[in-house]
C-alpha cells in the first residue's frame, strides 16, 4: 500500500472560507509555519464581473494571534487555471511580477479560476513564525472564492489525526 500524503508531505488549513467576495474584505485566517518548508496557497474562486478583478496580500505575523504583522514581498510569480467555466481541460499558465505582497489578478473578474502560489518558509522576516492571505473586496458583483493552505515538506511527520494544529 502506497503512503499517504496527508501527513507525510501536506497538511491543509483554512485560509478563508468560500465567501461571497463582494460583501466585504476577507481576513486571512493564520496559519503557523515552523513545521513546514513552505505553504502552498491555492485561491479559488467563481465568476463576477469583468474589471472586480481580486487583489490578494500576503503577510507576516509574529503570533497565531495579535503580535505584529507586515506584508510579505516575495510573490514573483504564481499558475493560474482560468476560463468563463472552468471544465477539467485547462492546462496551467505561469504569471509573473515584480516580487511584491500584494497580487492582482487583472483580467480574471469574470472567469472562473484556481491560482496557485508558492510561499518558502524562510521568506519570512527573523520573528515572524506565521502567515496568512488577504481578500480585498472585489465590488459589487457576487464572486465566491476561497484560500486554502497545503503545508508542504513537513518536518514532523504523522498520521492525519496526530498532525500538530497548522496554527500552533
Amino acid at each position: 500500500m502506497a503512503q499517504e500524503a496527508l501527513g507525510r508531505l501536506i497538511d491543509i488549513s483554512v485560509g478563508v472560507a468560500p465567501v461571497d467576495l463582494s460583501v466585504a474584505a476577507s481576513t486571512g485566517k493564520r496559519v503557523g509555519l515552523r513545521n513546514a518548508a513552505g505553504v502552498t496557497v491555492v485561491f479559488r474562486k467563481g465568476a463576477g464581473a469583468g474589471g472586480e478583478d481580486p487583489v490578494l496580500t500576503f503577510r507576516q505575523h509574529t503570533a497565531a494571534s495579535g503580535g505584529t504583522s507586515q506584508n510579505l514581498a516575495t510573490v514573483d510569480h504564481y499558475y493560474t487555471k482560468s476560463a468563463a467555466t472552468l471544465a477539467g481541460t485547462e492546462t496551467w499558465n505561469r504569471a509573473a511580477q515584480a516580487a511584491a505582497a500584494t497580487v492582482t489578478l487583472t483580467g480574471e473578474g469574470a472567469k472562473q479560476g484556481i491560482y496557485v502560489f508558492e510561499v518558502d518558509a524562510r521568506s519570512l522576516a527573523d520573528g515572524y513564525k506565521y502567515f496568512s492571505v488577504d481578500v480585498a473586496d472585489v465590488g459589487a458583483t457576487a464572486q465566491i472564492g476561497s484560500v486554502e493552505y497545503l503545508l508542504r515538506d513537513l518536518a514532523v511527520q504523522r498520521t492525519p489525526a496526530n498532525l500538530v494544529a497548522p496554527l500552533s
